[in-house]
């Protein structure tokens, strides 16, 4: 007798097979048994007919508890209206360790409660849903990147320096070198990389000791930076877009039932094509004034800034062009007017605010140098870096997208705590 997944149930209608998995719920019809088993890839009925099985089959079946673990041999049946469309005509039930008083049952919970029992609280269906819509996140951005020609580098989770800016960082002793820190972003490497490989791309955990306690940050998540020589701002918008359509109409196309689990109307994710609308900073200014903003041009745009502009649009809305003093030292400005930096971010629609965050690379030594200084960041610490100016130096873009927030804009999530299997937020550390 064959042991299958239930997700293969189809293959196997009228033959005897055995599962194996846990007791995801059960309910009773006079001398029928309904227990609905999970194994990971699905969801199976299996029906126990009193009379059809041994009394003491049919006494387990009716004492075993929510999560309990078992293995269920019986005949396949096609089944519309049973989940998956297929149920067992189950002949016998093993139990591997029978559970009691599951902590979370289906009344609700409240989300403190949920996060303290979050090794328990991943195995709910919704929450499933949303691990198996990652995992096809994270497998179409690196079948992205790998079918055109880029490279990963893998860049170090410890780093001498910050990218960001010193505030945000977390802090290790470092043996007998002082002070070490968890790395704000791949970005710095993947620029060495980038002019050792031409296109690269890095996929790493990245750690920001920002005090918010926004639906939109974690203070760990996981970061995508590509970065590309001889590219410009124009060509790093190109592949921007050309990104995000391919992530979001691969999880369209092969993770439906998924997204039907979480209730999520699709209809907003299937404008997601290219091209997207490039909105200059000034015009965005422009249209939060419009919308009752009293916004200050300088300044850099908010969460609530944020929605009101990609509420104009029905797909994700690129803003180029910000005012080089609110944006990082490594960001060009532009020659024609240097008072705008050759910066772009990408807003999700939908009140998801900013999933793609990138621009053109400083590349002549000097000005980065003066850059460094007006920043107040030591040079000593990125003489590494500016190496990479000193020995063949060329235009080069990138941008980082945030897999949390993409994850959680996709499955239409009310906060990024559910986009990733343990959270990290300012205020929890554990399970």
């Amino acid at each position: 007798m064959q042991k299958v997944n239930i997700s293969d149930l189809n293959h196997f209608v009228e033959q005897e097979v055995t599962i194996a998995g846990w007791l995801y719920n059960k309910r009773s019809s006079g001398k029928i048994k309904f227990l609905v088993v999970r194994d990971g890839t699905g969801y199976a009925q299996c029906v126990y007919f009193k009379g059809n099985v041994s009394d003491e089959i049919f006494d387990k079946a009716d004492r075993i508890g929510q999560e309990s673990s078992l293995i269920v041999k019986g005949i396949v049946k096609a089944q519309p209206k049973a989940p998956g469309g297929y149920e067992l005509d189950a002949k016998d039930l093993i139990i591997i360790h029978e559970t009691h008083d599951y902590p979370i049952t289906p009344k609700e919970h409240g989300i403190e409660f949920l996060l303290d029992n979050r090794h328990l609280w991943l195995r709910s269906k919704r929450q499933v849903a949303i691990m198996k819509i990652r995992h096809r996140v994270v497998k179409a951005i690196r079948d992205f990147f790998d079918g055109r020609g880029f490279t990963l580098l893998d860049t170090p989770i410890l780093t001498p320096n910050a990218v960001e800016g010193t505030s945000t960082l977390f802090e290790t002793p470092y043996f007998d070198l002082g002070s070490a820190y968890l790395t704000q972003s791949g970005q710095l490497y993947a620029e060495a990389g980038a002019l050792a490989l031409g296109k690269v791309y890095t996929f790493g955990p990245t750690f920001r000791a920002e005090k918010s306690k926004t639906r939109r940050h974690l203070t760990e998540f996981w970061m995508i930076e590509p970065e590309v020589a001889f590219a410009d701002l124009n060509d790093d918008m190109d592949l921007a877009e050309e990104f995000l359509e391919y992530i979001v109409q691969t999880v369209l196309k092969e993770k439906e039932e998924e997204l039907n689990i979480l209730e999520r109307d699709t209809s907003k994710l299937k404008n997601v094509k290219k091209p997207f609308p490039r909105v200059h900073y000034d015009e965005a200014v422009e249209i939060l004034r419009r919308n009752g903003v009293d916004f200050q041009w300088g300044n850099d745009l908010g969460g609530g800034d944020e929605t009101i502009i990609s509420e104009q649009f029905d797909r994700p809305v690129m803003v180029h062009h910000y005012p080089a003093e609110v944006k990082a030292f490594y960001m060009k400005r532009d020659p024609e007017n240097p008072k705008y930096a050759l910066a772009v971010d990408v807003l999700a629609p939908e009140g998801y605010g900013e999933i793609i965050g990138g621009s053109q690379r400083e590349d002549n030594l000097e000005i980065l140098i003066e850059r460094i200084k007006e920043h107040n960041l030591p040079q000593s610490a990125f003489e590494w870096y500016l190496d990479l100016r000193r020995f063949g130096s060329v235009p080069h873009a990138g941008f980082g997208l945030g897999l949390e927030r993409t994850v959680s804009w996709i499955c239409g999530l009310e906060h990024l705590r559910e986009a990733i299997p343990f959270p990290r937020m300012i205020y929890r550390n554990t399970p």
